[in-house]
């Protein structure tokens, strides 16, 4: 499967709000587009990928959480509601945002709906690692970032560390 190209932060597109995917889209076109997102997710290395963040702006994601990447996950229009009030710190990173991790609180375990790769409703419970990433996730869907949960003190200081890095590689 090809690599993807990840959008970085600050570019612009990762604003975009993703569009809900219609059962009729869930096609082998849809299916190529996930396997290379595993490709690229795994090759980064990461555990989550939205499709915002390769500049396909449709309400997809894969993720894996597990150690040996043994538990591939597909969300597609995804949606979540925190189960109760309790939320967890967790040191969060970002393909898109590189070598910038941020302690983000998150809820602690959500009621998730989503349809799988085949189309299929999907309704679980999920916490731990895996709520923080589905949420996280689904952030990038609505156009948000990690970094914007952070003061704008923090968010200036992560923006001059991209462009310093942006230029070294130049």
């Amino acid at each position: 499967m090809p690599l993807l190209e990840i959008l970085e932060y600050p570019d612009p597109r990762l604003r975009t709000r993703a569009q809900a995917i219609a059962v009729e889209e869930i096609n082998t076109e849809l299916q190529a587009l996930i396997e290379s997102m595993f490709a690229t997710m795994y090759h980064a290395p990461g555990i989550g990928l939205a499709a915002t963040q390769v500049n396909v702006h449709k309400r997809l994601i894969v993720i894996d959480v597990s150690e040996d990447k043994s538990e591939p996950l597909v969300l597609i229009n995804p949606e979540y509601q925190p189960l109760d009030n309790e939320r967890e710190l967790m040191s969060e990173g970002c393909l898109s945002v590189p070598e910038i991790q941020a302690e983000i609180p998150r809820a602690l375990k959500i009621q998730v709906q989503a349809l799988d790769a085949q189309g299929k409703p999907q309704n679980f419970v999920a916490d731990g690692l895996l709520a923080h990433c589905i949420q996280h996730e689904c952030d990038h869907l609505e156009g948000r970032l990690f970094v914007d949960y952070l003061s704008p003190l923090k968010q200036q200081r992560v923006r001059k560390k991209l462009e310093k890095r942006q230029r070294a590689a130049s």
